[in-house]
């Protein structure tokens, strides 16, 4: 019962629609005076905030959000999205293939998923639909092209994960880069089976010379060289995610500022103001979430569930197979966040009792939450798609199925074959 009531007291209160936080911290509060009484209650409500903010890698989040909205303010997307566009213009279904390798691309400077999702709808949805994109499919490809970001670095999600398991968060990152690349060469695939017998309006006669390519690539510039600072520093090993998240922050101030889209008013109204609300929604849900590991470490559940399964000898291959109808039933009612709260400090310890490598498992983790936000009835990109472009959500949802499916697919050979995802990160310094 001092097990049970809590885990079901905060499903119960995330149903109602609580805040996570809060509803974390009334779960936890009420699991630890069960099990401990008021007084463990009060001192762990006392000492939470400061010990969970203590953490010097959280420092990452408040400055890769400062990047993304720096970049969204700078109009690079659009930009990313045409350039792309000018080289994928002869492939039939091209602009549905440039949309997913912009979502890529946006990726590799926002690190938010709803974001990118927003913005490609903006600009990509209107280009599909002038060529005769089936409303759906556009939306679909538009909604499944923003969970990209969710692995390319730098990841808020990947950032998450790695604080709450305690993860090399330098390695988690770099580890991202080869499944988000896949994610984006199977979306791309997908595009081109499902349109080949669709009548649509290419862009194929417009017939743009090498000169015309070539130039289009000057807005990529400034997008390498933001990368590079990111991503090419934490890989080399010259700087740690923190240090690298600020240099990639300061590199997009000044991106903006030369190419003359930052105004003070927009800096401090939309981006200032953006970075902070974020990173306090994350700090306090950081904090509420540490109040129920604690409920979590002091019923000993998770050491009790590890224990039970080395014991049970469960083979490998079976219990991932749990793990994604878990993940993928989770997906359909809680958002991200409140998913990797919920279950990687009680998945941990069953990952290391049957030897698996946790930052594998991290990635694996990310591609089936990338599958819970564009699935109903939560699906938060979907419903962005669905509002910023008018299409029925019904449509929408329609146009998810395929690309879910090959996701599905994905992820069993990276099941199957870990050493795909855990090639790059062992080659790092």
């Amino acid at each position: 019962m001092e097990i049970a009531l809590p885990i079901l007291t905060l499903l119960f209160l995330l149903v109602l629609g609580l805040p996570v936080a809060v509803s974390l911290a009334l779960a936890g509060a009420l699991g630890i005076f069960m099990l401990n009484g008021v007084d463990s209650v009060v001192g762990i409500l006392a000492t939470a905030p400061g010990s969970a903010l203590g953490s010097y890698e959280l420092l990452t989040i408040p400055m890769f959000v400062l990047m993304a909205e720096l970049m969204g303010l700078s109009g690079i997307s659009s930009d990313l999205f045409r350039a792309v566009a000018v080289w994928t213009n002869r492939l039939k279904g091209g602009v549905g293939i440039s949309t997913v390798i912009t979502g890529a691309l946006f990726g590799a400077v926002s690190g938010s998923s709803t974001a990118a999702a927003a913005t490609l709808a903006k600009t990509a949805i209107p280009s599909m639909l002038s060529q005769n994109y089936q409303p759906g499919r556009a939306a679909g490809i538009t909604a499944m092209a923003g969970t990209i970001a969710m692995l390319i670095p730098p990841s808020v999600a990947l950032i998450f994960y790695g604080l709450l398991s305690g993860v090399n968060i330098s390695a988690l990152l770099i580890a991202g880069i080869v499944p988000g690349l896949l994610v984006t060469l199977v979306l791309s695939l997908v595009i081109r089976v499902t349109v080949r017998n669709d009548k649509l309006n290419s862009d194929s006669e417009t017939n743009y010379s090498w000169a015309d390519r070539f130039k289009s690539l000057k807005v990529a510039v400034p997008f390498v060289a933001l990368f590079g600072a990111v991503t090419g520093l934490i890989y080399t090993g010259v700087a740690t995610p923190v240090e690298s998240s600020a240099i990639g922050a300061f590199a997009a101030l000044v991106y903006t500022v030369l190419n003359r889209t930052c105004s003070w008013s927009g800096f401090e109204n939309r981006t200032l103001i953006n970075t902070c609300a974020v990173t306090a929604m994350i700090g306090l849900i950081i904090v509420c979430a540490q109040i129920f590991g604690y409920f979590v470490t002091m019923s000993r559940f998770a050491h009790d569930l590890a224990s039970f399964v080395g014991a049970s000898d469960l083979p490998v291959w079976a219990f991932m197979a749990i793990i994604i109808v878990l993940y993928l039933v989770l997906g359909l009612f809680l958002d991200l966040i409140s998913i990797l709260i919920l279950t990687v400090p009680i998945m941990m310890p069953i990952v290391a009792q049957l030897g698996l490598d946790p930052i594998w498992f991290g990635i694996i983790v990310i591609l089936l939450a990338e599958i819970g936000i564009v699935t109903p009835p939560v699906g938060m990109n979907v419903f962005v798609v669905s509002k910023i472009s008018a299409i029925p959500l019904n449509d929408c949802f329609a146009g998810v199925v395929v690309p879910v499916i090959a996701l599905l697919g994905l992820i069993i050979v990276l099941v199957i074959w870990p050493e795909i995802t855990l090639w790059l990160p062992s080659t790092m310094n």
